[in-house]
């Protein structure tokens, strides 16, 4: 069977939106509630898989091997990138607090829940989550075309 139903598929174009939101959601509050980038990044992950189930060999088009590699590289390029800015003082260094309006400043006390008092961890935490989605959604395409080529071999 190439692709599922009709009902599967609908349901599942229905579903791209609202997970992609959650997905995103997740990576930027990372730093203000419990997730971040790993967390975001695999429930985008599951809505590329969902995908891949629901539309079949249709879906090869759309979603291809060698850009969701180039994705993870440039996401680990950019994670590293970003760990190395703040070098000069320790590694990982928030170079971004205290860096003017876009940033503010650092937060005493408790977290007034501002998206942007988090520094570096914000950034820090869409690569990831850009990695971690283009590596599972990899590895769902990956074992899905996989399975499809193999020839099932009787054991009697």
């Amino acid at each position: 069977m190439d692709q599922m139903s009709k009902i599967v598929r609908t349901i599942a174009s229905l579903l791209i939106v609202p997970g992609m939101i959650f997905g995103l959601y997740v990576i930027m509050h990372g730093h203000l509630t419990p997730g971040g980038g790993f967390q975001g990044g695999a429930v985008i992950a599951t809505i590329s898989a969902l995908f891949i189930v629901a539309y079949g060999e249709r879906i090869k088009g759309i979603l291809n091997q060698d850009v969701l590699s180039l994705v993870e590289s440039m996401a680990l390029l950019a994670f590293i990138s970003l760990a190395f800015l703040g070098i000069s003082v320790t590694f990982f260094h928030n170079f971004l607090a205290n860096s003017g309006k876009i940033f503010g400043a650092s937060v005493s006390g408790v977290n007034p829940g501002y998206l942007n008092t988090g520094g570096i961890i914000p950034l820090m935490n869409l690569v990831v989550g850009l990695e971690v989605s283009a590596a599972l959604s990899l590895i769902v395409l990956v074992m899905y075309f996989s399975s499809r080529n193999e020839v099932v071999k009787d054991v009697t």
